[in-house]
This record gives structure tokens, C-alpha cells and sequence, in this order.
């Protein structure tokens, strides 16, 4: 949804209509998470993708007849191990996509939605996908107002409690309700989508390989900083536009930064004068990666460094080092790809080993 946004934003403030399919469920190998939307929009023209390709024909169709009639649909495509390509979705599982119509009048918050997504700004839409109330009801809801309505008061209120706590962690799933909000009924289901702020990737060390992990990193979504002691080095030329630039001592600038469960952190200096007091720091703190450059031989030594510093083996055990999977990567840019690739693996828990010698479903089922 973050990368059409833009789009339909343009969209929206014109009052051009347009249909907006939103996958709110899974089950199964199914190729696209909850949040994944596709937009068929003036002259047909079409972003996104809620499958990647499987049923976007199907869902182009839907799109069209949901902004002519202006009531919102609920599909499930998928298919039995019997029926195998009937229904259309190849790979293997199901998903169940809400399409419904936007325009100022059925969406009055969607522009303030887009404005505030693109700002960085975090914000939740809950979206009623079945149930009494009205199928395609939405409301946008920050830490500090809400804008738009469900259809009933008790409904909003108690979907606006939850939707800040889905906020605060990032999530993003179906929550059941009753028609006026009561939480142990499931009369009405609500999809609620969190736009919280992009995760951040703190990049130390000004080298020829902080530019290409800074690069995809930012390709992955993070708001990546790049911070090195030395200011010949740390300089905005030398690295991708809306990467910021910070020429601070390492663990300095980590101590006056927040981070949380979603930040990574590359340590690419590899020296014990800015690594030791960087990791003592970043060892200690919320991060979801903490990865460092060098070889065995600097690991070793580095370890012992930290060990001596007091951190726990447990402490130490978080550290990713050598930094990255072992992808034979030479270059720059492909020791990014290897870091990268070992982000993700811990994010979603994948072994990192080529999917042709595993075995199973290629997307297990995690939670939302």
C-alpha cells in the first residue's frame, strides 16, 4: 500500500474514483501478506498487485464493477489440492481481498491517510470487511484524532483502542466485534491496517560498503542513517539521495538515538576504537539486527574485546558477525544483497538455504 499511495493520493485529491482491492487475509502458501493492495484507477490504468499476478484479471474486473456500483465486495480466491488451477490462484493458498470504491464522499479521510503515510507519520485504517455494518467503512485513526466513522459509535470507540495498540506494534490483521463494538462477539469483522513510521537501519562507518548497504536498505524501506567519526568521509555526496549523513563518534550518536524492535544496525567500521564502544551500546538496547563486518579473525578478536567490556554471552549472542549470508559476495554491492538477504532470513525466520532443497510451503503461515 506504501508504494501506490502516491498514486491514488493523486487520485483522490483530482476526485477521480477508483477501485481499491486490499488483501485482509491468508491461508496457506499464499503469495502476498495482509496489506497488499492493487488500485484500478482513471482510464484503467492499474497499481499495484494483490497476488502478483495469479488473479489480477479477476480482481481488475471486480475493481471496475465496485466503482460503478459503489458497494464494496469481499472475494476469496484460492483452490483446493484437487481443483488446481480452476479458481486461478497458482500458488497453492488463499487469499480473501476487499475491493471497495474511494472517493471523498465514501472515503473523507483517505487524503489525510496518503498526506500522513507520506509524511512518515504514523496512522491506522480500519476498514469494515463484513458483518452488519457497511461493508467498506472506514476509519483512519493517529495517536491523536480519528476521522470518519464505522456506522456506530460504540463500533468506533472500541476500534479505536485497538487500532492504536496495532499501531504501536506495527501490526496489521482482522479484529471481530460486535455491531456496537462489544469484544467477544464476531458479528462484524474489521481489517485493520497499520502505517506505522519505516523502521530505521543506522549504518556505521562511512566506507564504499555503507553506500550500498545504505542503498538497499532504503530499497527495503528503511530510513537509513549513515554516521562515521570522520567528517572528510561522512558526507552526503557519497551516498544515495534521503540517506541522512551524521559525522559523530559511533556510539555517541547510538546513545542519544531511540531505537526499537525494528531497527538494524551495521557496524562497518571495523575498528576496535569505534566497534567496542558501538556494540557495548547497540548490544544493550532494542534492535531487531545487529550486524558487523570483518573477518573471522577480527570477530574473534572483537568478541573478546566486548567480553572483556562486560557484556554476556547472551548479549554477544545477538551479534550477527561476520555480517551477512554466505553468498560468495565480493563487491560492495553484493555484500549488501548478503546483508540484506540475512535481514530478511532473521525477520521472517528463513533458513537461508536455496528453496530448491527445502521442503514445504515457500510462504509459511506467520503471524499478521
Amino acid at each position: 500500500m506504501r508504494d501506490v499511495l502516491a498514486v491514488l493520493g493523486g487520485w483522490y485529491a483530482a476526485g477521480l474514483p477508483f477501485g481499491l482491492a486490499t488483501v485482509v487475509e491468508v491461508s496457506r502458501s499464499a503469495p502476498r501478506d495482509p496489506g497488499a493492495a492493487m488500485a484500478v484507477g482513471p482510464g484503467e490504468e492499474v497499481v499495484g498487485s494483490v497476488s502478483g499476478g495469479c488473479v489480477e484479471g479477476a480482481v481488475f474486473e471486480l475493481a471496475q464493477e465496485v466503482v460503478a456500483s459503489g458497494t464494496a465486495r469481499l472475494e476469496t480466491f484460492g483452490y483446493s489440492d484437487e481443483d488446481a488451477f480452476a479458481v486461478g490462484l497458482t500458488c497453492g493458498g488463499e487469499i480473501t481481498v476487499l475491493v471497495r470504491a474511494v472517493t471523498p464522499e465514501l472515503d473523507p479521510a483517505f487524503g489525510a491517510v496518503a498526506d500522513s503515510v507520506a509524511a512518515g507519520e504514523p496512522v491506522t485504517v480500519a476498514t469494515v470487511t463484513d458483518g452488519p455494518a457497511r461493508r467498506g467503512a472506514a476509519l483512519a485513526v493517529w495517536p491523536d484524532r480519528v476521522l470518519g466513522t464505522l456506522g456506530a459509535s460504540g463500533l468506533d470507540a472500541a476500534v479505536t483502542a485497538d487500532a492504536r495498540g496495532e499501531l504501536a506494534l506495527g501490526a496489521t490483521g482482522l479484529r471481530h466485534y460486535g455491531p456496537q463494538g462489544q469484544r467477544r462477539e464476531d458479528a462484524v469483522a474489521v481489517f485493520l491496517q497499520s502505517f506505522a513510521a519505516p523502521p530505521r537501519m543506522l549504518v556505521f562507518g562511512a566506507i564504499d560498503y555503507a553506500a550500498a548497504v545504505a542503498r538497499i536498505g532504503g530499497f527495503l524501506g528503511y530510513r537509513v542513517t549513515v554516521c562515521d567519526a570522520r567528517p572528510v568521509f561522512a558526507t552526503p555526496r557519497r551516498f544515495p539521495e534521503g540517506v541522512e549523513v551524521v559525522a559523530q563518534w559511533p556510539h555517541r550518536y547510538l546513545r542519544e538515538t531511540d531505537t526499537d524492535d525494528r531497527t538494524v544496525i551495521c557496524v562497518l567500521t571495523h575498528d576496535p576504537k569505534f566497534d567496542v564502544p558501538l556494540l557495548t551500546e547497540a548490544l544493550r538496547r532494542p534492535a531487531a539486527y545487529i550486524g558487523a563486518m570483518g573477518s573471522r579473525r577480527t570477530h574473534d578478536d572483537r568478541a573478546a574485546r566486548l567480553a572483556e567490556a562486560g557484556l554476556t554471552e547472551r548479549e554477544l549472542a545477538r551479534l550477527r558477525s561476520p555480517v551477512g549470508l554466505d553468498l560468495g559476495a565480493r563487491t560492495p554491492e553484493e555484500v549488501a544483497v548478503s546483508v540484506a538477504a540475512e535481514i530478511v532470513a532473521l525477520r521472517w525466520g528463513g533458513s537461508g538455504a536455496p528453496l530448491s532443497a527445502t521442503e514445504g510451503a515457500v510462504h509459511p503461515h506467520r503471524p499478521s
